[in-house]
């Protein structure tokens, strides 16, 4: 074991903590040692809402994960997300003044700078500057620069910015619980890192994350991210739909949408029945599945048309041959990928985690992608972070093109 890395994703329906040992380079093999995972509270729409609740939960994540691992968690990477996230791409341009000497790395970073300098609200912080690709004398297309003669580099670049108080929040409750952050990790980046092959980046493909409370959208084409939004609705409004529907508590609502829920209600006979808890009704009544199953599809198909509004007015829609990758919790949903595959008019497919090594029983599950993401994206960006260590300082550490400000 050369290093470990830890990954704390937050999200609106659980909080998991997971520690990976990681072998020496070029492999970097990753090995799941230590998993902890909680019900999330305080947490709404991917934003906090409650600090003591998130702290608590958070606290109870990392203790789970450090009696698995036998580590003491001191640093992880932390996955963002929630509606308030937007994107936009920004060009920058310098000059080479020795053309001869080639371009140094110090020249992209200048490049980047510009890219940077847009307006942006007060009230907002820039998360992540991605570089989508380079141009070198009017040559595009290039993908690393460095040593390349030139007299001229632009950049294009991916800028991911989010709400300041709810990123100072998210902050708070980390370092409340005693944790210190590697880096924020926007957290449909980290899903990428987990779901897609190479293959899929480099054609063109749509990611799509549905957690609880969140649809995570990120758009990568030529091998880069291109698109990125966070749409405020997810698996809990499925679950609400239910439970107003068929005036049942919203627990027993979330068990039949897992055991008995299905996205095409045409599939289900008529005569099939299941047993539910009313209100106001003593034992159990009897219900039409293909009735549950109608409740969600509704709401399914309305969250993939917003899905597919999105990918249209990014303006990428017909650069996307690979089609469509699904994960997040809701993508265990019986009949989702086909539905998916009807309204996008795409090539559809379910992603999760794949060649998993170590604790791996429960997290072999689109529900997970995030999460075993944050670790992969952790390895690649080549944070060394030991984590049986102590605390030391509030600072954060910025990998390669990761760009993180901490409010304040």
């Amino acid at each position: 074991m050369d290093r470990t890395v830890v990954a704390l994703d937050i999200g609106t329906t659980k909080i998991c903590t997971l520690v990976a040992e990681v072998g020496p380079p070029p492999e970097n093999a990753m090995r799941i040692v230590g998993v902890g995972v909680v019900p999330s509270k305080g947490i709404r729409k991917g934003v906090v809402v409650n600090v003591g609740e998130v702290t608590a939960a958070i606290t109870e994540s990392i203790q789970r994960a450090e009696r698995t691992s036998g580590y003491g968690i001191a640093s992880a990477y932390v996955g963002l997300a929630g509606a308030h996230i937007s994107s936009i791409n920004s060009r920058g341009v310098v000059a080479i003044s020795r053309g001869e000497r080639g371009i140094r790395p110090v020249d992209v970073e200048r490049a980047l700078e510009q890219a940077r300098a847009i307006d942006i609200p007060h009230n907002r912080e820039i998360l992540h500057i991605i570089p989508r690709g380079f141009t070198v004398d009017g040559d595009d297309g290039v993908r690393d620069p460095l040593g390349m003669q030139a007299y001229r580099l632009e950049v294009e670049a991916h800028i991911v910015t989010g709400s300041t108080s709810s990123i100072r929040n998210l902050i708070k409750c980390v370092q409340n619980a005693g944790i210190q952050i590697d880096a924020l990790v926007l957290e449909p980046l980290a899903s990428g890192e987990a779901a897609l092959t190479d293959i899929e980046r480099e054609m063109g493909v749509v990611l799509v994350d549905i957690g609880g409370g969140t649809t995570d959208i990120a758009i990568f084409i030529e091998g880069s991210i291109w698109h990125t939004v966070v749409l405020p609705t997810g698996g809990e409004q499925v679950t609400n739909d239910i439970a107003v529907g068929l005036r049942t508590p919203f627990s027993t609502a979330e068990e039949l949408k897992i055991k008995y829920g299905h996205a095409l209600s045409h599939t289900i006979m008529p005569e099939e029945t299941v047993r539910v808890n009313m209100f106001g009704e003593d034992g159990q009544q009897g219900i039409s599945r293909q009735f549950l199953s109608e409740i969600i599809e509704a709401r399914a198909e309305e969250i993939l048309e917003m899905v597919l509004k999105e990918i249209k007015r990014s303006g990428y829609d017909g650069l996307l041959p690979a089609g469509l990758v699904l994960c997040g919790g809701v993508a265990d949903l019986a009949g989702l990928r086909d539905l998916a595959r009807d309204i996008m008019g795409l090539p559809a497919r379910i992603g999760q985690p794949q060649n998993l090594r170590g604790l791996v029983d429960s997290l072999q599950s689109p529900a997970f992608t995030t999460s075993v993401g944050l670790l992969e994206w952790g390895i690649k960006h080549d944070l060394p972070q030991q984590v049986n260590h102590q605390p030391s300082g509030s600072s954060l550490k910025i990998p390669g093109w990761l760009k993180v400000f901490l409010p304040g």
